[in-house]
């Protein structure tokens, strides 16, 4: 049994011509970085102009995990070498 309404190739074709992802277009930062609109600098924690994101404290807060992920790992009697080689 045929479909009575069917849409045939091109009329799909032509209403998926829009349906096409565009590309991600950074913006420059006032810090002259990179960055996505609508979000914050990665490398200054600026939004619209004002400090959003503390990136001095989070580079810290990193920093102690991973001196805390190494020595357990460590105290385990596993190389931490072995885990940046897999990645």
């Amino acid at each position: 049994m045929v479909v009575r309404m069917r849409r045939n190739r091109s009329q799909t074709a032509k209403r998926r011509s829009h349906h096409a992802l565009s590309a991600a277009r950074p913006g420059k930062c006032e810090c002259g970085a990179l960055k996505l609109s609508h979000r914050a600098c990665a490398s200054c924690g600026k939004y619209r102009g004002k400090v959003v994101i503390d990136v001095v404290a989070r580079a810290k807060r990193e920093a102690q995990r991973t001196k805390r992920r190494e020595k357990a790992l460590r105290a385990a009697g596993e190389s931490t070498e072995k885990k940046e080689e897999t990645k």
